[in-house]
């Protein structure tokens, strides 16, 4: 995903902002966010909207910037709140002084929320359980600048717009205010009505009488919404495009991460407009809140293959809504490229700085293409409907042209990126922040840039667009076999460079052919994948396991050792949970599940520190700073990838593969014995449900199964 573009001087220096807040991207790790894509809420752990990102936010736009509750000019103060799964959270608060006749508290605010796509609902009650009877006035104040994300996130701060008062008609909820801006309205309304209302102040207030024992509330609903409707929409009611699984283990930690990273990705689901029925649309991830709350080519793919094992259909649906939108022509301003598969897709032009901006639908990707070939043939193996990967086929093929064309552009057989437009990103694969690809020393690579993950994505691309062609009776199996093999000799004589613990392949080739020689976490997504043999292998998991990597935690991006790391580095030193879940499943495929064991340990851990909802990314201080690791502040949470990564480690630690078209389903538990006894429920397979229980003893039991498929167990 994008990140932050900082402002620098010619001599690479950074400028300091003219104030201690100007333009820096507000922090969020104590913020609550609620979301139902494309909505979400954000507020402080008090539950007041009041400051930095704080919000509701419909379709990248801050529909209400304040939302401030008050009761006799007192703020509430704050007892105990948060989030309460994915779209509600709760907040309760004390009111110091009123109805008092003891030390003890008298009157509480009990705030309950509530988020749906384009609607912000909040339920205020105030109870007396004092002994006097209390009258006193509620005052709730409300603005909004109408900002867009991209304003929000580089720390823009806009004047106020003046509310206009609203009253009730068949299309609103009560009396109350109302924006509106270019071709987006915005209404707060409450229920009952307010005895006050003060429209230019934003001000809606409320007498409330009291007599000890009783309690008062009232219901606050803001909608959002554009006039030219959602640019990608919530889907329909109903339709979950996976099964919800239900784990028992003896590790409480890992069920309760599952189950908050399933209710998580159930509210970052949306729908592509452009599907041929409006009732049953194909579905994919967003990427995540709040920054990334749209469709982004490689988080949106990435995270399908990680849910394949509840079912294919949202795999199915973002290939159909990546396929539609794949390049045909060549376009210099957009990188568009025939057969390439897109970066990221926004309602306007994104401005990442006074000298960056992306396009409102962007294709500076290297690796997106090669990641929907592969989800492609994961989901056939998983099950997908023969008719429905024949359907897309020639879009396979047209991105496989793309693979090779590529390569053979680069002159030397690699993918490689550049940004040639001078408005792009500069690094145009996952770690795609101007510093994260950077030499031993420090200095960073320069392109055409070849990183290392990529060779790997295009060789298993081949390899699995291979099988399909050859399974399916289209020409080109063989060719493509033997491209992935040239592929793998390249890189074995061009990437592996050395260091005083030996072998290791480079992060990257830059522009000149050099190996960037630093120690990343990329070693996790080369594992597993066909393009390494059984020794480079052993290299790299013995890399892993190492405290430089693994924090104890997760593994960080960057090595510790390394000259530049920063535990708070976006992409050089900081930990993300996909990554490392990435390398887990890598381990497991290539035979070294004691190293995956202890790394997705680690994630449990980081994953009860952050109640269950990882976020994308955090600091990458080890675990000998302490028990827990600390934010990345700006992160977002939940993240898409971030979240799925709890449905790849539980599949690593069962073992779990399918090969519906060789009729065979694996199930050999590798690190799964640390959590037995284990029962997952609900796991889905060529459409059908699969059940397996592990008991302490290691003794496999696979209860349901798909019919006709054979369970292999160890």
């Amino acid at each position: 995903m994008d990140a932050t573009v900082k402002t620098q001087d010619t001599d690479g220096s950074v400028t300091a902002p003219t104030s201690p807040a100007a333009g820096l991207q507000p922090f969020l790790q104590d913020a609550v966010v609620t979301l139902h894509a494309p909505s979400l809420v954000i507020s402080r752990a008090s539950g007041q909207v009041t400051e930095g990102a704080d919000g509701f936010y419909h379709g990248d736009r801050r529909a209400l910037s304040r939302l401030d509750v008050s009761v006799e000019g007192i703020q509430p103060a704050p007892v105990a709140g948060g989030f309460r799964g994915a779209d509600r959270a709760e907040f309760r608060s004390v009111l110091r002084g009123l109805g008092e006749l003891t030390p003890d508290p008298a009157v509480a605010l009990h705030r309950r929320r509530g988020t749906a796509a384009g609607r912000y609902e909040e339920v205020l009650e105030v109870t007396n359980a004092g002994g006097e009877h209390v009258r006193c006035r509620l005052t709730v104040t409300a603005a909004t600048d109408l900002a867009t994300m991209e304003q929000v996130k580089s720390g823009q701060a806009l004047e106020a717009i003046p509310p206009q008062a609203a009253d009730a008609d068949a299309d609103a909820d009560g009396i109350g205010l109302s924006w509106t801006g270019d071709d987006f309205t915005v209404r707060l309304a409450g229920e009952p009505a307010p005895d006050t209302l003060e429209a230019p102040a934003g001000r809606l207030s409320y007498d409330i009488d009291l007599p000890p024992g009783t309690s008062w509330s009232v219901t606050l609903t803001c909608t959002a919404r554009y006039a030219d409707g959602d640019q990608f929409p919530a889907p329909p009611a109903g339709r979950l495009p996976w099964r919800v699984p239900a784990l028992r283990s003896t590790d409480r930690g890992l069920d309760a991460w599952l189950a908050q990273s399933l209710g998580d990705l159930d509210r970052l689901r949306l729908a592509d407009p452009r599907s041929p029925r409006a009732d049953r649309p194909d579905q994919f991830l967003a990427a995540g809140a709040p920054w990334f709350l749209t469709l982004f080519g490689r988080d949106s793919l990435w995270a399908a293959r990680m849910l394949l094992p509840l079912g294919t259909d949202l795999a199915a649906g973002t290939l159909r809504t990546l396929a539609r939108r794949q390049g045909t022509g060549t376009d210099p301003a957009t990188e568009e490229q025939p057969g390439k598969i897109l970066h990221e897709v926004r309602r306007g032009t994104l401005q990442l700085s006074d000298r960056r901006s992306l396009p409102p639908v962007y294709y500076g990707t290297v690796d997106a293409t090669a990641l929907w070939i592969t989800l492609l043939h994961d989901a056939w193996r998983w099950g997908l409907d023969p008719a429905r990967v024949e359907e897309l086929l020639p879009h396979a093929e047209a991105a496989l042209g793309w693979l090779g064309a590529q390569a053979e552009a680069g002159g030397d057989g690699f993918l490689k990126y550049v940004d040639r437009t001078g408005q792009g990103l500069t690094n145009q694969g996952w770690k795609d922040s101007d510093d994260s690809i950077r030499y031993g020393d420090g200095s960073r690579a320069h392109a055409p840039i070849a990183l290392c993950e990529v060779q790997a994505y295009a060789y298993e691309a081949a390899r699995g667009g291979a099988a399909l062609l050859r399974a399916f009776g289209r020409p080109g199996a063989d060719a493509w076999e033997e491209w992935a093999e040239r592929l793998a000799t390249r890189f074995r004589d061009r990437f592996w460079v050395s260091d005083d613990r030996g072998p290791y392949p480079a992060v990257a080739l830059d522009g000149d052919g050099k190996p960037v020689d630093s120690v990343t976490s990329g070693f996790g997504h080369l594992l597993g994948t066909g393009l390494l043999d059984a020794r480079e292998s052993a290299l790299l998991a013995a890399r892993l396991a190492a405290p430089d990597l693994d924090a104890g935690h997760g593994l960080r991006t960057l090595s510790s050792d390394a000259v530049g790391f920063n535990p708070y580095g976006y992409h050089v030193g900081s930990i993300w949970p996909h990554d490392t879940a990435i390398a887990v499943h890598g381990l497991v495929r290539a035979g070294f599940p004691d190293v995956a064991g202890s790394l997705a340990n680690g994630l449990l851990t980081a994953s009860v520190a952050f109640d269950a909802r990882l976020p994308e990314l955090f600091a990458g201080h080890g675990s000998e700073a302490g028990p827990g690791p600390a934010p990345y502040p700006a992160s977002c949470r939940p993240q898409a990838w971030a979240a799925a990564a709890a449905v790849l480690v539980l599949r690593a630690a069962l073992g779990l593969e399918a090969d519906v078209p060789a009729g065979t389903v694996t199930v050999a538990p590798t690190f799964a014995a640390r959590y037995a006894p284990l029962a997952v429920a609900g796991l889905q397979v060529a459409g059908e449900r699969l059940d397996i229980a592990l008991a302490a003893d290691g003794t496999v039991n696979v209860t349901s199964a798909p019919e006709g498929l054979t369970v292999v167990t160890r």
